[in-house]
């Protein structure tokens, strides 16, 4: 047996039924306001900080290694020139002379290259350690902004899931009552104001959702409930207060 069509009357009120429902959840949503997007972006940024600290840990360890290198040198060199100037004092002739003074003189010079490259290399690390400081320093702040954000966002969800949940069921159900056509029709509208508003009351002879004057003759067409019509400026589907006091959130 086919399913009965439903008059425009049942299809107009079944569509305010459904953007009544749709506009509580939509309260919830602002209640929330924007703190799921400022939880998801306190955790990106975290992310992000933990990699950059990660980062900067392993440059530093790096620079810690190439400073005991430098060092480990320089003693090695140390040791070569006590060697050598001892060797000194038992030349048997100038050319073990010579080449024992160029050795010491080669050891003096890598001692330098090894100071100085200690020097460059220490100044890089403090240079490190600062921004190192600085970006623990921001990942602690994130850290106690997204605690405080989450414990925002846990106590509105905890307040309103329950709510929210029925209403959602309440939208599915809704949504299956009304033909593919409208029910398109309704998404794009919905999707295309900030309010969310798709079916919009008649009050004072205005558009509920634009605001513009309604046409007396195009009022008196709403209130026959025999066509589905828009309002000419906005597109919103137009209802009479009569037919929204039919309709009832359960």
């Amino acid at each position: 047996m086919a399913a009965k069509e439903l008059t425009v009357q049942e299809k107009l009120k079944q569509l305010f039924l459904l953007q009544s429902i749709d506009s509580k959840i939509d309260k919830i949503e602002v209640l929330k306001g924007e703190l799921p997007m400022e939880v998801n972006d306190l955790e990106d940024e975290i992310i992000g900080l933990e990699t950059r600290i990660n980062k900067i840990n392993a440059s530093i360890s790096d620079l810690n290694t190439e400073i005991v290198n430098h060092e480990t040198n320089i003693k090695e060199a140390q040791t070569l020139i006590e060697k050598y100037e001892k060797q000194l004092d038992n030349v048997k002739n100038n050319r073990e002379y010579d080449a024992l003074t160029k050795e010491v003189e080669m050891q003096n010079l890598e001692i330098q290259l090894s100071e100085k490259k200690t020097k460059e290399t220490k100044g890089i690390l403090e240079n490190k350690n600062e921004v190192l400081a600085a970006a623990t320093e921001k990942l602690d702040s994130r850290n106690a902004d997204l605690e405080t954000k989450k414990v925002e966002l846990t106590d509105i969800i905890a307040k309103t899931e329950k709510e929210e949940e029925k209403l959602m069921k309440s939208s599915t159900k809704a949504k299956k009552g009304i033909e593919e056509r409208l029910l398109k029709s309704y998404n794009k509208i919905r999707t295309t104001y900030r309010n969310g508003i798709a079916v919009a009351v008649v009050a004072r002879g205005a558009c509920g959702g634009c605001f513009n004057t309604i046409p007396a003759q195009k009022q008196i067409d709403i209130g026959t409930h025999k066509n589905i019509i828009a309002c000419e400026h906005c597109g919103r589907v137009l209802v009479d207060d009569e037919l929204a006091g039919m309709v009832k959130v359960k």
